[in-house]
């Protein structure tokens, strides 16, 4: 089964994110894309920058993704995949969703936090349980590694042996791109997935993004990556070519740890 993914980079700094969400949604709709993949928490600004957890920046967060979960069909995507805020009190969580025209699914929480200048992730909110879940996306069975996850490539060697033919890494990630980019090739290497992802940008404020979304095949060749000037690039993927993957070298020699 081919799909159309789509993947971006959009701006930290609110007064610009409205003019490249209508780029991001005419791009969309151009390409025909079946699946658009979103950065990290996109729908608010990047509060993670500041190291003394706010409740109420935290509500407003939530409430922001709450209500532009109604706007994802304006992409005429059939699934887009991303990270939101969930949660209140002492039971809060970075959480990866699958939007489509029938609701909204969640799936995995993010289990790996930085806690360092411009990424104080672990004071604002809890690690999700290890458990790294495949889930049926479009016809596909897809998995989560949100940002940090991304790391852990005993997940991803896990999500190969489980069958999964996509891996999206929604991101909010600074300036060093290449080695994001690595890791995501090496996901994609020991999975047998494609590996696919979208991050934040802007270099203002205490927190700088890098942007580089990309579509890398099961055998780590990059297919399309985002830049400032092509912001959202499109792919067309094959499950068979990740099906196939899975039964040659390195795959076929690896066990989950």
């Amino acid at each position: 089964m081919a799909m159309k993914v789509t993947v971006c980079e959009l701006p930290d700094d609110r007064s610009a994110f409205a003019s490249e969400w209508g780029r991001l949604v005419r791009h969309a709709k151009r390409e025909s894309s079946d699946m658009v993949v979103l950065p990290e928490t996109p729908f608010s600004t990047w509060i993670f920058a500041y190291p003394k957890f706010d409740a109420d920046v935290w509500r407003d967060a939530v409430e922001e993704h709450r209500k532009w979960m109604g706007r994802m069909a304006e992409l005429e995507a059939n699934v887009v995949l991303g990270s939101r805020p969930v949660g209140s009190g002492d039971r809060r969580f970075n959480e990866g969703f699958a939007w489509s025209r029938t609701g909204v699914t969640a799936s995995h929480r993010k289990c790996y936090l930085p806690d360092e200048a411009g990424y104080y992730e672990a004071r604002w909110y809890s690690r999700g349980a290890r458990k790294f879940a495949p889930f049926d996306v479009a016809g596909w069975k897809a998995g989560f590694m949100i940002c940090s996850d991304l790391w852990s490539m005993a997940n991803a060697r896990f999500y190969g042996k489980a069958g999964v033919g996509l891996i999206a890494t929604p991101r909010c990630t600074g300036m060093s791109t290449d080695k994001w980019l690595a890791g995501g090739r090496v996901a994609a290497v020991v999975s047998g997935a494609y590996s696919v992802s979208s991050n934040r940008k802007g270099e203002k404020g205490p927190a700088k993004f890098g942007g580089l979304g990309w579509i890398v095949d099961p055998d780590g060749k990059v297919l399309a990556t985002t830049s400032k000037s092509e912001p959202f690039v499109t792919a067309e993927i094959e499950e068979s070519v990740a099906a196939k993957a899975k039964r040659t070298y390195p795959r076929d020699s690896l066990e989950p740890d």
